[in-house]
């Protein structure tokens, strides 16, 4: 499935409440109770396929293949572990979390601060994620997180349900508590710089703590000798502890705020002032004393505030109900979340350094009408908790791909816009406005996240990378105190270009005599003639680049002019195009600010929006993925060939509008409609008929290749020279097919390759359709996955060299795929001669 369609999938998913709490996601499609039920019928026990026990689910580097930390690694069940193991005894509690071989300290001190949860969060919806319970060993022993005492397994199985999401065990490798914080609760994660505390951190702290909010707290290292190192007061640098307690306490007269800390070995405790075995308990009534001490070695300790503010370094609060840590009322903050993209070449505009590119990053608007209602909150205005998230970064480390340096700025919002959805502020803009605030620093880790108050307004957000032209998938969302109205805004998507209008008494005799020479006898110039006329002539000029404009460019041009119906431009239409033509030309030219003969996309989207068009980030994201180069350079034939099918597109849309704004069309609809061309009942019913039928049906009557031609300005099927598939069952059908297409003038052929089981036959069947000029397209119907390969090899035996996203098109075991793939593969056969 495409992006934006997959997008639109996912948005109206989204709206049915499936990724709620309630309806969680299931990953990898995986239906617990379905396959619990399919167990216990077969009575075997679950494997899970889609995690196996292989090395490529332990890691990709330090964990994977060919190294030789995985030697010896065997996958065991808990049954041969131990005698009697249980998934949980009584409950869950800290004990039951010890780190392993595997550096996700940050992860299980998240664990150790929360109860046990069924599901994860990922980025704004709950998922589902199924295990089964063979798990890594080495020794005989578990080899990453176990319970102290080996017989207890729901820490283990967690782990591994999260290593699965993530896609495999060493991607869990380094982070940060708040991520862990976050995909256990869906909560929102703030960071407290010890060394600067905020006034009042110990009753925030206590707050936190009351409402079930989780912490977690680390000393931070200066060089890589330092990780894990152990001070003197048998303190872990770099090592993520958790906070699971705040009590005051009197003590010798006066009141000491304590904290407790929890390390995630179970070991390794602090032995200074309110330690275990420290003489300050002495002094503490017996009822504190006994209600807060447990002289172990269970890596569970307190310390005094003012201690826990100089030995670490930052607090990490992950707030369940954010607003408790400044309001004395517990009440529901306000949540607006949006899911978005930056893309390199169009969205991806990197940070306020780059002021030619900035503002193109998604932009979002949210408006504050109210201040909060706690005057002892010591902060006057509207607050907002921003967070911004990158996704699915750690699941995608195995392919080399790394977390970016992001953060946000945020602008007031000119009131001239004010309640405007469909605008796209530009660069003047953020050339003469301050940000109102912004992110702390721009920073490499999964989510930024900042408190702000503001006074009440609309505000502009502006997510970016630190770089521009960097692709990533982030997700926003904003936690306010009063009901706030968010969303995206974006430019309108309107074509206001100027209509050309020529009477013939306007064209000059030059003009006149120069297309009767170029059009010949019938003076009417088909595709074939545009495309030998424009490459002669644009191959004489040395101030724009190009590589010649492809046929496919010019039956678009063909197509968007010609008004009767006969694939050819006359007198009249021909002028047209040629006086568009020369526009576009000095266009590009004024665009092209540095002489390079070439558009940059930032000159590109300036360009189009010069020419009348008025296009959302989405269609700039096709723009750039269609028509540029890898360098992201536009030549002139590119340029021309998407403003052609701009236009196409537009008028398409305006004459099929019946005053809605919007319009239905079925896949193949849009297809010849896009090339405008009509379709009769007759036609569809077929086309439909080349669809997968049951097998009562008889296949021998089912059409194996229909021809379409234009006729009366409507597409019609020939039915005397369709060929069926009884016609086919004692003549070879690659031959017949050849003398059909040379002589035939047909705008369509539909060609089923159901019935060909020969790899040869399918590839010279899509070389004759290829190399056939008389061919306006292509459409052909794959009834098995494998498929696909056949045909990319296919298209390369032709010399079809353009990489395609094949993952745009659409899964090959539909039943419908006529349909649905036609367009995609007109697309790909014409882009793919355009490209050569």
């Amino acid at each position: 499935m495409s992006g934006i369609a997959s997008k639109l999938q996912h948005e109206r998913e989204k709206a049915q409440g499936i990724g709620g709490y309630t309806r969680a996601v299931h990953h990898y499609n995986q239906d617990f109770q379905a396959l619990r039920r399919d167990c216990l019928e077969r009575g075997q026990l679950f494997e899970d396929e889609s995690f196996e026990p292989v090395t490529s689910s332990l890691g990709f580097k330090d964990l994977g293949p060919g190294s030789y930390k995985v030697r010896g690694i065997r996958w065991k069940r808990p049954t041969e572990l131990c005698r009697s193991p249980k998934f949980i005894i009584k409950e869950a509690t800290r004990t039951d979390i010890c780190q392993g071989a595997l550096g996700d300290c940050w992860l299980l001190a998240a664990i150790a601060s929360l109860t046990l949860n069924k599901q994860f969060w990922q980025f704004g919806e709950w998922v589902d994620v199924v295990v089964d319970d063979r798990l890594p060993t080495k020794d005989g022993e578990l080899l990453f997180v176990h319970s102290a005492d080996g017989s207890e397994f729901w820490s283990a199985l967690l782990e591994k349900a999260y290593a699965k999401l993530n896609g495999c065990y060493e991607a869990l490798s380094g982070g940060s508590t708040t991520e862990g914080f976050e995909d256990f609760t869906g909560g929102i994660a703030e960071t407290h710089n010890l060394q600067k505390p905020r006034p009042h951190l110990f009753k925030i702290i206590r707050k936190a703590l009351d409402r079930g909010s989780l912490l977690g707290c680390s000393i931070n290292i200066t060089s890589a000798s330092d990780s894990e190192a152990i001070t003197s007061r048998k303190l872990v640098k770099g090592h993520a502890y958790s906070v699971t307690g705040a009590e005051q306490v009197a003590y010798r007269g006066d009141q000491v705020q304590l904290i407790r800390v929890r390390n995630p070995w179970g070991k390794v405790e602090w032995n200074g002032a309110w330690s275990d075995n420290s003489t300050e308990w002495r002094h503490v009534g017996a009822q504190d004393r006994d209600r807060l001490t447990k002289r172990s070695e269970d890596g569970e300790f307190w310390l005094s505030f003012s201690d826990f503010l100089r030995q670490y370094s930052t607090l990490e609060i992950c707030n369940l109900t954010p607003d408790a840590l400044t309001d004395d009322q517990y009440k529901k903050w306000a949540l607006s979340e949006f899911e978005e993209g930056w893309r390199r070449g169009s969205t991806a505009g990197g940070c306020r350094n780059f002021p030619d590119t900035f503002w193109r990053n998604p932009q979002f608007v949210i408006k504050l009408e109210k201040e909060d209602d706690d005057p002892d909150d010591g902060e006057n205005g509207c607050t907002v908790i921003v967070g911004l998230m990158q996704k699915y970064k750690r699941r995608m480390r195995k392919m080399g791909e790394d977390l970016e340096f992001m953060g946000f700025a945020i602008y007031e919002m000119p009131k001239e816009f004010s309640g405007r959805k469909q605008v796209h502020m530009k660069r003047r803009f953020f050339q003469t406005n301050c940000s109102e605030a912004r992110s702390e620093t721009f920073t490499n880790m999964r989510e930024v996240c900042n408190r702000f108050s503001l006074p009440p307004g609309e505000y502009l957000i502006i997510p970016s990378t630190f770089k521009p032209d960097h692709n990533a998938d982030f997700y926003l969302r904003v936690f306010s105190e009063k009901q706030a109205d968010f969303q995206e805004i974006d430019d309108p998507i309107e074509c206001n270009i100027k209509q050309i209008e020529v009477d013939e008494d306007d064209i000059s005799d030059k003009f006149k005599n120069l297309f009767g020479q170029l059009s010949g006898k019938d003076l009417e110039m088909s595709a074939f003639e545009l495309h030998r006329v424009l490459n002669r002539v644009v191959g004489k000029r040395d101030d724009i680049k190009t590589t010649g404009f492809s046929l496919a460019t010019c039956r678009n041009m063909t197509n968007l002019l010609d008004k009767d119906g006969t694939g050819k431009l006359g007198l009249l239409e021909f002028n047209i195009l040629w006086t568009k033509i020369d526009q576009m030309l000095n266009l590009y030219k004024k665009r092209d600010t540095n002489d390079s003969g070439c558009m940059s996309t930032s000159e590109m989207r300036m360009a189009v929006e010069e020419a009348g068009f008025s296009l959302s980030n989405p269609l700039h994201q096709i723009i750039v993925a269609r028509y540029s180069e890898p360098d992201l350079s536009i030549d002139f034939d590119n340029f021309v060939a998407c403003m052609i099918r701009l236009e196409i597109v537009f008028s398409t849309f305006k004459a099929l509008d019946k005053g809605m704004g919007r319009v239905e069309l079925s896949a193949l609809e849009t297809s010849i409609q896009t090339s405008g061309i009509k379709v009769t009942d007759e036609a569809k019913r077929c086309l439909d008929s080349i669809k997968i039928r049951h097998h009562n049906d008889d296949p021998l009557e089912r059409y194996k290749i229909l021809f379409l031609k234009i006729q009366n300005d409507e597409i019609v099927v020939d039915l005397d020279n369709c060929i069926r598939v009884k016609d086919v069952q004692n003549v070879d059908v690659v031959d017949l097919l050849r003398e059909k297409v040379k002589s035939y003038p047909c705008c369509y052929v539909v060609y089923d390759c159901c019935y060909v089981t020969k790899e040869s036959e399918k590839n010279e069947l899509v070389s004759i359709m290829w190399s056939n000029d008389n061919l306006a397209g292509v459409k052909m119907k794959m009834q098995y996955a494998s498929s696909k390969d056949s045909l990319k090899r296919a298209l390369a035996a032709c010399g079809i060299k353009h990489e395609w996203q094949w993952n745009d098109l659409v899964d090959m075991k539909d039943e419908s795929i006529l349909d649905s793939l036609g367009k995609g593969l007109e697309i790909l056969m014409l882009e793919g001669k355009a490209r050569n």
